[in-house]
């Protein structure tokens, strides 16, 4: 076909042999997109690649005089004429480059367009998070396992790198943002059955449920989960335990999974809120979770068990490594951010500030302290970005919207 890529006869991922056609090539135009990119494809392409500054309109002028290369990734971000401007890239590069596209518009017919009609292999629009790029891209062009497709609610786990990290007051921030203000269905599970802290600063019961589903996994049903969950608010839940501290807890093998299922068929969101100790259900826990976050402090200790936790294998849905957020920056006696990167040998990504009053005031009354804007929330709101959850947020609004302008242009439609 004039005008389109012609990827038939391309295989993902393998060498032309050719050593004047680069592996690799993009064109993004804004610094952000840029640093997602590379950090995103970094963790599964093996090989250095090349960024340029720079939209389609460059890549066009710029592939005009280089040989093309194996992947090309373009930005046609602000182009009114992307389907055109492509077209033109196509008439440039030779036909088996397989090419990859960024951009602005959430059209599904412009996605249509460009994958079937021009042959581009995939399709994302920003804001970009790691996890996107790692998932669609790299996995579109062979790199890496692929990750299982499982049905229903995405689960996020979050573990302090010790005890008192901050890890519980940012999985309750992260959940009340979710259920609250994007109004997702959201259920934070507390993984510390007998000093757990998720109930209590969300305002919520405990109950005798997340032990009885961990020790008799049979038992576990739709029904038994809705009877189990404490409300918080209609959208959020918690399912926690405050086990005597001279009771013995018996976990079954394979009872997280059985749990896990059940919850991803009734929340958006689940949340793990996983303690720093090697249990068989922690161990579980971490493995299944789409996500995982560790939540460090700015102490030479944190650094060092943030690596330890960093070492563990990731799990089948992973696809990228576990989000670092470093909590508590400003603390008195503690490390700046480059000298706790410098130490760790590795970037973080989200960083939290030292705000002890706001996070104290809000556990005493039973609150997010997410609900009082400022620099907490604002790094809450980037985690959520972090997390990949913000790009399905999106999604459901548009798609609420969509619903809405239907019903009123056709009162008969169903919504």
């Amino acid at each position: 076909m004039a005008g389109a890529f012609d990827t038939a006869t391309a295989t993902p991922g393998t060498a032309t042999g050719r050593p004047d056609r680069a592996q690799i090539i993009a064109f993004i135009n804004d610094p952000v997109s840029e640093r997602i990119i590379r950090e995103g494809l970094a963790e599964q392409v093996a090989e250095s690649f090349e960024i340029h500054r720079g939209g389609i309109r460059t890549a066009i002028s710029t592939l005009q005089k280089v040989p093309t290369p194996q992947v090309l990734l373009v930005d046609v971000s602000g182009e009114s004429d992307a389907l055109m401007q492509l077209a033109d890239l196509s008439e440039v590069v030779e036909p088996d480059v397989r090419v990859l596209v960024i951009g602005d518009r959430q059209d599904v017919n412009f996605y249509r367009q460009i994958t079937r009609g021009l042959g581009v292999v995939e399709y994302l629009y920003k804001p970009l998070t790691r996890e996107m790029v790692a998932t669609h891209f790299a996995l579109a062009l062979g790199r890496g396992g692929t990750a299982p497709m499982v049905q229903g609610g995405r689960v996020i786990s979050i573990t302090g790198s010790s005890g008192g990290a901050g890890a519980t007051t940012i999985t309750v921030s992260l959940a009340t943002y979710l259920a609250e203000e994007a109004n997702r269905h959201v259920i934070v599970l507390d993984a510390n059955l007998y000093t757990g802290t998720a109930a209590m600063l969300l305002g919520a019961r405990t109950g005798p449920g997340l032990r009885s589903a961990l020790e008799t996994p049979d038992r576990i049903d739709e029904l038994f989960v809705e009877r189990s969950a404490r409300p918080v608010s209609e959208r959020l839940h918690v399912l926690a335990g405050e086990e005597a501290l001279t009771e013995q807890f018996n976990y079954t093998s394979g009872a997280a999974e059985s749990l896990l299922r059940s919850l991803r068929r009734r929340y958006n969101f689940i949340f793990l809120d996983v303690p720093f100790s090697p249990s068989a259900l922690n161990r579980e826990l971490l493995a299944a979770a789409n996500q995982r976050v560790i939540v460090m402090n700015p102490t030479l200790a944190s650094i060092r068990d943030t690596l330890r936790l960093l070492a563990l294998p990731q799990g089948s849905l992973q696809v990228r490594r576990a989000v670092i957020v470093l909590d508590r920056l400003g603390m008195p006696g503690g490390l700046s951010r480059q000298q706790v990167e410098a130490a760790m040998g590795a970037p973080v990504d989200v960083v939290v500030p030292y705000v002890p009053r706001q996070i104290l005031l809000a556990g005493n009354l039973g609150q997010s302290a997410i609900q009082k804007r400022g620099a907490f929330r604002s790094s809450i709101l980037s985690l959520t970005q972090e997390i990949g959850s913000m790009h399905s947020i999106q999604e459901s609004s548009a798609t609420r919207m969509k619903k809405a302008l239907l019903s009123h242009l056709l009162p008969g439609s169903k919504t």
